[in-house]
């Protein structure tokens, strides 16, 4: 029984047991996928046959074994049946942040050699298909207003559902997985059938997640966290998975769903902090948290709003999150577990599990992973996880494996006695202040937004004695005065930098006039920021905020 052996050591791969889920589970619901206020449903079965119909279209028109795919959508059930329709002819999957400007999409389906390409739910189709070259053959769906001639409607009524699956072999090219671009031009990961099994059967087995349990997908399903966390993790757990409509449907969405399993990404958990403590400010809050009867209600509450009432693994990822945000949900019944893993160690990681949590690092080795550190102190890691290479680059990829087959994270940190690791900053983003001390910026910015007044946070320093921070208010200091933001801000600071080695201390605080999101390029598609897109338009204006005496200062 392939569900019994997915933690042992025989090979199942990601499309047997969506095959074996569709045999033993034909009727049950496994997509939910919100159109125009209502919930429309596919069961394992007929998710199967449309995903059979589809990939009967795409040998049809000749696409075969070892072609490469591409996916051009938000979140939805068409996603992933696209995704099993081109895993069941052999062909690799190349997903694209569906939040991409044609600008962006044209190298990346060049790079990759892409021959046809999905197009589901997006925003902004019109503008974006112009990065699609004419050579490659464009699949199009009514239900998202994305048609482009040849929609997956008709073609679903044209073709008899296939019945040769392909078989795959543990070594075969799977998906390429371009990364975000927090660090430059977006990379191509190849990862192979066999990784991704390995990673699912270990992470199912230690994570102790049950069978048929509800996920909701809204993350970018681009991304190797949520395609692993919530697509592939679905064919081995039996799970339901939920999508959202849009960002003004998404509360009500999740409410409506109330996963067993959330993952987030820091960003994400500042604004649900937010948004609780809008309606019900944190002094109140403490108090109401005090009364013993009155306690369970309001927490029960408070889940049950977010969405997070059923919820036993929650879970976040992609950045760094404060201990004291972790702290301020746990008082809620609300246990965040921190994790760590990367598109190239395919998430076979770093990961707290539930009764083993320590806020403020990442967790413990998944069994199975050989981690070492640099001289730098740069954490390197070798498991069964670790991409085969950057497609079409073959010396990028020499560059980041060393001498022992060890991939170099790009990321620094250190494991307290019992062995939970800690990121303490990437390596790239260290920086020199005039000074000449280097500066790791990332353990400064998590102690700065602990002010709630604060959205975003970049410390920088080159060309400057000392360093300053760069900062984009969140809606609630953008609520607030001039003179309480300036008081605001200038007791953080008092508050951070005794804490600090004398050369760290933040001596300014600047207020940017511009917010870093993904639309302006300053945010990758997983919300995290691109640094060096920040810098490159203040570099120049450092000295000059340095010299002037006040702490606080507008742009």
């Amino acid at each position: 029984m392939l569900y019994q052996n997915c933690c042992s050591n025989v090979p199942v791969y990601p499309l047997d047991q969506f095959l074996f889920q569709e045999k033993e589970s034909p009727d049950d619901i496994y997509l939910r996928q919100p159109i125009n206020g209502e919930w429309i449903t596919w069961t394992w079965a007929q998710a199967a046959d449309e995903s059979r119909r589809i990939a009967a279209m795409l040998l049809s028109n000749g696409l075969k074994a070892n072609d490469h795919i591409a996916i051009l959508s938000k979140n939805c059930a068409h996603w992933v049946m696209a995704d099993l329709a081109i895993m069941m002819i052999g062909a690799v999957s190349i997903p694209i942040y569906p939040t991409l400007s044609s600008s962006s999409i044209q190298p990346i389906l060049e790079h990759s050699e892409t021959k046809a390409i999905f197009i589901g739910k997006l925003d902004n189709y019109k503008e974006q298909q112009n990065g699609i070259p004419s050579s490659v053959q464009r699949f199009g769906t009514k239900t998202y207003d994305t048609s482009t001639g040849n929609d997956w409607e008709d073609l679903i009524a044209k073709h008899n559902p296939i019945t040769d699956i392909y078989k795959w072999k543990p070594e075969e090219l799977i998906t390429i997985i371009y990364t975000s671009g927090t660090t430059g031009k977006p990379k191509g990961v190849m990862h192979s059938a066999g990784t991704i099994g390995i990673v699912l059967k270990t992470v199912v087995s230690e994570l102790k997640l049950n069978k048929g349990i509800r996920l909701f997908s809204y993350l970018p399903l681009s991304h190797i966290a949520e395609r692993l966390a919530v697509e592939m993790n679905s064919f081995y757990s039996k799970g339901t998975i939920s999508f959202s409509e849009s960002l003004e449907l998404f509360a009500k969405n999740l409410s409506d769903t109330q996963p067993d399993v959330f993952f987030a990404v820091p960003r994400i958990w500042a604004k649900f902090q937010e948004g609780i403590l809008k309606k019900m400010p944190d002094k109140k809050l403490n108090t109401l948290l005090k009364i013993p009867i009155i306690n369970s209600l309001v927490r029960n509450g408070i889940k049950k709003k977010l969405g997070l009432s059923r919820a036993t693994h929650i879970l976040s990822a992609a950045a760094p999150i404060s201990a004291d945000l972790q702290k301020w949900f746990d008082k809620l019944g609300i246990n965040i577990l921190q994790v760590y893993g990367m598109s190239e160690d395919c998430v076979y990681a770093h990961f707290n599990k539930i009764g083993e949590n320590r806020f403020g690092t990442v967790g413990k080795p998944l069994p199975g992973l050989s981690v070492k550190f640099s001289a730098e102190g740069e954490i390197c890691v070798k498991s069964p996880g670790n991409f085969s290479g950057y497609f079409k680059e073959p010396e990028l990829t020499a560059e980041v494996f060393d001498e022992e087959g060890y991939f170099k994270t790009g990321d620094k940190g250190q494991y307290d006695k019992d062995g939970y690791l800690t990121i303490t900053g990437r390596v790239k983003d260290q920086f020199k202040t005039d000074k000449g001390k280097y500066i790791s910026p990332a353990p400064i910015e998590l102690k700065l937004l602990e002010n709630k007044d604060i959205e975003q946070v970049c410390v920088v320093g080159m060309g400057i004695p000392m360093p300053i921070a760069l900062i984009t208010l969140s809606q609630l200091g953008k609520s607030k005065t001039k003179e309480e933001i300036i008081n605001s801000l200038s007791e953080t600071l008092k508050q951070v930098n005794p804490d600090l080695e004398a050369y760290e201390r933040v001596t300014r605080a600047i207020i940017l006039k511009e917010d870093w999101t993904i639309e302006n390029g300053l945010l990758t598609p997983t919300m995290k920021v691109k640094r060096n897109e920040v810098e490159k338009g203040k570099l120049p204006f450092y000295p000059d905020w340095y010299k002037v005496k006040d702490i606080v200062q507008w742009e």
